[in-house]
């Protein structure tokens, strides 16, 4: 092993450069431990008078890997630098306890022993107080750790999520976190977890916690600054990132997470910051500001430069420019296209007739609540987005009344036999269907809308309508460029996100991706978790660190109060195997092709679709017979306390 010698140093000098301790007034000089520099019996764990001790060092290679070692994800010292970080059983005998530093006994820090170290086994997570707010201790290979205990996405218990292999997995949602390091490994969401020291003392389970950290629960990632000096009116950027939604956004947080310096621009149609769109359909009276997910100040905090209501028009790869609608042009390094999708045109008459809307943007929402208020709404489309706008305004609304094409609601998606349970609770509340059918005339007074006609003839009073027929790549702008698109206007890129042209990446709902669990194939999931994915993928391509997708497709939606769990790639599904009682709401469906089950959804029996997703990502398979038997105990988590 190495070793190189220290020059002469004030032990002061010496601790405060390893450790960056930050003193309490009164305090210049932090005793070291015994086991660090002597052995001398009255060193303990307290604080010496101010005193310059001259010593020679040495430090191996070994002492500075346990210097690491000693350091909280912040880079602060931990307060536990003694003890082993992953709180191991082995460490901690009743004649080796070591008392805490006086300068984590502070205001700023909280101390509980939690519990004894039998009361939990492998593999089990318990939700527990600390006095100044609650944290999440978990077991596994026979080390403890505790981390922030609610998703930073949607606040989901994680407790009740499955733990697997070093990770948590929502049970909502399906975002994962690493649990030495809370770090956030699959998604949706932004934000990482904090992690708190647990260490075992008199076998008993003790966690150190900062209390602010344990009160925000998540944190964000350090991210670099840029060191370019370019004027925000310079018409060039190291990285043109067309569209704020959650690809886009993902990209640009992980350059600068992965350490880019250079110039970061983020174009939108919007008009406002990146917001949380899933949202809109289920919460119609969310503000902007209540949806946002990253505030202006934000994104220019970390030098990622925001354009709204910018639209990209064309594209010239030859000289790497965009042209954006009012005519100013900017020149690019590197390009990642996430326009995501816009409405499916729908052909009737009267389209000059207002109060007809597509649900896109908050200020949709505002107006569809404000006129449907004791109203007559009508809804085109059983979409997931048409579906779960008939349910926000059912409380608002005179009546809601929903016109689709198929025999019932979600049968592509989901399957018959769900669609018909969840046609029955809209029903239950007041929603009328008009199924098979389709929209030929909207007919209007004073160019105000009031009556919807369907092609079958029937006449429905409406006040508002509603679109929800699907949608189409918003990729037209790229017709001609010399980036490739496919007969519906997808873009096809390969493992790394990348397109036909060099330098230029795309992600999100526009894109045609190789997708593994299925050799390969290139497929479209228009989800907003694997957006994320893409945005994250797309980034470490362009930083020279390529990675593949390993995730599984996960989305949600929710009706009056009943949420749909998804996880997978159900496309030409050819089987449904139903557990649990449909008609209570209770239940799992799992969806197979070939024998094989590709995908699973659920209804109140959390965390199953969450579990599921933890075999899928593994790499292995579940059998059509395996779920055929009634008996599905050995997916459900009982590691939750």
């Amino acid at each position: 092993m190495g070793r190189r010698r220290l020059d002469t140093v004030h032990v002061e000098e010496l601790i405060c450069a390893m450790a960056s301790v930050v003193l309490p007034k009164g305090l210049s000089s932090p005793r070291l431990f015994r086991e660090s520099i002597h052995p001398g019996p009255n060193m303990g764990g307290c604080f010496s008078k101010p005193k310059s001790v001259e010593v020679k060092v040495e430090l191996s290679l070994l002492d500075k890997e346990k210097e690491v070692d000693g350091l909280s994800p912040n880079g602060k010292a931990s307060p536990f630098a003694e003890c082993r970080a992953n709180g191991a059983l082995g460490h901690g005998s009743d004649d080796e306890a070591t008392p805490l530093p006086l300068y984590h006994r502070s205001k700023d820090y909280v101390e509980a022993s939690v519990c004894h170290v039998k009361d939990m086994e492998n593999g089990q997570m318990r939700e527990v107080d600390l006095g100044s707010g609650r944290a999440l201790l978990i077991k596994e290979h026979g080390e403890f750790s505790a981390m922030a205990h609610k998703c930073p996405h949607y606040g989901a218990p994680l407790v009740k999520g499955v733990l697997s292999k070093g990770h948590v997995r929502c049970p909502w949602h399906g975002a994962c976190f690493n649990i030495a390091t809370g770090d956030i490994e699959d998604f949706p969401g932004l934000d990482s977890l904090h992690v708190f020291q647990v260490r075992v003392e008199k076998d008993k389970v003790i966690i150190c916690a900062n209390k602010q950290a344990l009160e925000s629960q998540k944190r964000t990632k350090h991210m670099a600054r840029c060191s370019a000096v370019i004027n925000s009116s310079t018409g060039f950027s190291h990285v043109l990132i067309i569209g704020s939604g959650p690809a886009g956004l993902v990209c640009a947080e992980t350059l600068r997470q992965e350490g880019f310096t250079d110039r970061i621009v983020m174009c939108t149609m919007e008009r406002h910051p990146p917001y949380d769109r899933p949202k809109l359909s289920k919460s119609l009276e969310c503000t902007a500001e209540q949806l946002r997910l990253r505030s202006a100040d934000f994104l220019q905090n970390h030098d990622i430069e925001l354009f709204t209501e910018k639209e990209v028009v064309a594209l010239d790869v030859k000289t790497r420019t965009v042209t954006f609608g009012d005519g100013v042009m900017m020149e690019y390094r590197k390009l990642f296209i996430a326009t995501g999708n816009k409405p499916r045109p729908m052909n009737y008459k009267g389209k000059d007739i207002k109060n007809v809307f597509h649900l896109r943007t908050p200020e949709d929402a505002s107006s569809i609540v404000k006129l449907a208020n004791n109203k007559n709404a009508v809804i085109v489309g059983t979409s997931f987005i048409g579906m779960e706008v008939a349910a926000a305004l059912t409380d608002k609304a005179h009546s809601v009344s929903v016109i689709g094409s198929e025999t019932v609601p979600f049968k592509k998606a989901l399957g018959e036999k769900v669609g018909k349970v969840i046609m029955k609770l809209f029903e239950a509340n007041r929603v009328k269907f008009y199924m098979l059918n389709e929209v030929s005339e909207m007919i209007g007074h004073h160019g105000q809308l009031k009556e919807v006609v369907l092609k079958s003839g029937k006449v429905l009073r409406a006040d508002v309508c509603v679109i929800g027929t699907g949608c189409v790549p918003a990729t037209s702008f790229l017709k001609q460029c010399g980036v490739h698109l496919d007969s519906k206007g997808f873009i096809p890129v390969n493992k790394m996100m990348q397109t036909n042209v060099d330098n230029v990446f795309a992600g999100g709902d526009v894109v045609m991706f190789p997708f593994p669990p299925r050799n390969n194939k290139k497929v479209n999931i228009p989800h907003w978790q694997m957006a994320h994915v893409h945005g994250r993928v797309a980034a470490l391509s362009m930083m020279g660190k390529p990675t593949e997708i390993k995730t599984v497709p996960y989305f949600w939606s929710a009706m009056y109060g009943k949420t749909i769990r998804y996880a997978g790639f159900g496309d030409g599904f050819d089987d449904v195997i139903i557990q649990g009682d449909l008609d209570e709401l209770r239940f799992v469906a799992f969806y197979t092709r070939s024998e094989e089950v590709v995908a699973v959804a659920s209804m109140n029996y959390d965390p199953i679709v969450s579990r599921v997703a933890e075999v899928l990502g593994s790499g292995k398979t579940i059998k059509k017979r395996d779920v055929e038997t009634g008996d599905i105990s050995w997916l459900i988590d009982k590691g939750s306390q």
